[in-house]
């Protein structure tokens, strides 16, 4: 099956994958990691593969991380969203578990799910103008698809908060002194940097270094396995929260991230999950159902939702209820009435309701509620 979204060749024993969809800064969909876990399994295969190679398409880019325009359809289909984190968890596996020496040619900007493809790769080489950022806590992710676990790892704890946390870039520098990156090149040098780097591994003994790679990669796979399987399943469960909601329609609408909005219902004891109250409303009308409780008007039907005088006087509205109220004694008749309802010939009326909601309680026409009301002399507020 050929490839649409990366680009992949094999020449004297190295393995260069692309990311080849420079339009929209190298960012990967579900196809993408679906392509690069084939390719990173062809490469593992391949007797004639000795070092991978992971770059991205053009110069602006190496990796954006996910494309946010898929993104933005899990806010309606969040469920969707762990199929996803699957094609991405599965990638960096053979990734990591190719066996071979892999190179990370960093060409351009890395951002978010790039690092984390960067830190995937045993080495990395850095062209000048290049930056690294990570900025899941300003657009509402948590980038625990690997920064989480292995930023501290490469950089140690406080560098590593302090990325996690500002989501400020580092500059290609800072990340060579950070031990990010292994080398830092004019980006007119960089694939003769990946060449040398290249021809030294090739230099080394294909067995005895991939069982050095695999002990070398203990602390990176302990702190992965350890933690992935919690966030892809914490990450599918808020992937149409609230603060990635947020996170997505202010980049998309190209606005300031509205964390005043975030934070103030919680101030004021509501939460930003239900930023019209819990759905926990019923149409009496047409039946619909999880109703945000602050909605006055049904938006399927268009009706009033607000309570009717039964539902005021505290009595169930179910019309078996209502049915079972009409043989009680009149004890029960004089509570009632006290609460504004009155029963007449089978029928009820609502002393201070409308004869629309008579109407509906006593099974007649608005016109003969109307008249059976002015016959009993009570009062019908409109």
């Amino acid at each position: 099956m050929p490839y649409s979204r990366i680009l992949y060749a094999v020449r004297d024993h190295r393995a260069t994958v692309t990311i080849n969809r420079p339009q929209v800064f190298n960012c990967f969909d579900y196809q993408t990691l679906r392509e690069m876990e084939r390719a990173f399994q062809d490469a593992a295969d391949d007797d004639r593969v000795s070092v991978l190679v992971l770059t991205g398409a053009g110069d602006k880019a190496f990796c954006t991380g996910a494309d946010l325009k898929e993104q933005q359809q899990f806010l309606e289909r969040p469920d969707k969203y762990w199929s996803w984190f699957g094609a991405f968890q599965d990638a960096h596996n053979k990734l990591r578990w190719i066996g071979k020496p892999t190179i990370a040619r960093l060409n351009g900007i890395v951002v978010g799910g790039g690092n984390e493809f960067n830190m995937s790769c045993d080495l990395a080489v850095a062209a000048e103008h290049v930056t690294i950022q990570q900025i899941g806590n300003t657009r509402g992710s948590v980038a625990a698809g690997g920064a989480t676990q292995w930023l501290p790892l490469f950089v140690g704890e406080r560098r590593a908060r302090e990325m996690l946390w500002f989501n400020e870039p580092l500059t290609a520098q800072q990340a060579l002194d950070w031990g990010l990156v292994n080398e830092v090149v004019p980006f007119a040098e960089l694939d003769a940097a990946i060449d040398r780097m290249v021809e030294k591994l090739l230099r080394k003994m294909p067995e005895v270094f991939r069982y050095t790679k695999q002990q070398t990669n203990f602390w990176k796979e302990f702190s992965w396995s350890m933690t992935v399987g919690h966030a892809r399943d914490w990450l599918s469960v808020h992937a149409d929260s609230a603060e990635t909601r947020e996170g997505l329609e202010s980049f998309f609408q190209k606005r300031p991230v509205d964390y005043h909005s975030l934070r103030e219902p919680k101030i004021a004891g509501r939460s930003p999950e239900w930023p019209w109250g819990q759905p926990t409303k019923t149409c009496p009308h047409c039946g619909a159902n999880r109703i945000p409780n602050e909605f006055e008007f049904c938006g399927r039907c268009g009706q009033n939702l607000e309570p009717n005088s039964l539902e005021r006087a505290g009595v169930v509205s179910d019309r078996t209820v209502v049915n079972e109220l009409l043989q009680n004694s009149p004890e029960t008749m004089e509570v009632l009435e006290a609460h504004g309802i009155r029963i007449c010939g089978g029928c009820i009326v609502l002393l201070n309701g409308s004869v629309r909601e008579t109407a509906e309680y006593s099974g007649l026409s608005a016109t003969e509620t109307s008249e059976l009301v002015e016959e009993m002399n009570a009062k019908v507020y409109r």
